[in-house]
């Protein structure tokens, strides 16, 4: 978008840089064999905020590809809610990955 300017009896246009919207994140859980399901289906609650059926459905996806999502935010949501996940997981003594990767859709 460009705005004009009169100075001096000329017409300036200055352009705006155009805005960038802020790339997406995801974050990810990876399955294991010793986290519990109900512990995984506590956390995407807690912490991803998820309802009931959705935090099933997610743990669900995850058990069964092995990786799922649980979660789609910027860079810094998703960083913040990948590490309060790790640290929940491991003052519970659960092994659970959580990782994150830029959303590419």
């Amino acid at each position: 978008m460009a705005r004009q300017v009169k100075e001096g009896g000329q017409v300036l246009t200055r352009k705006r840089a155009a805005v960038r919207e802020p790339g997406m994140w995801k974050v990810l859980l990876h399955n294991d064999d010793y986290t519990t399901q109900e512990f995984v289906v506590f956390l995407l609650k807690t912490v991803f905020r998820k309802t009931e059926p959705e935090a099933t459905a997610i743990m669900l996806a995850v058990h069964r590809a092995g990786v799922g999502v649980a979660g789609i935010y910027t860079r810094d949501v998703a960083e913040t809610r990948a590490e309060r996940g790790r640290q929940l997981a491991e003052r519970e003594g659960f092994p659970l990955l959580l990782t994150i990767e830029e959303n590419d859709a």
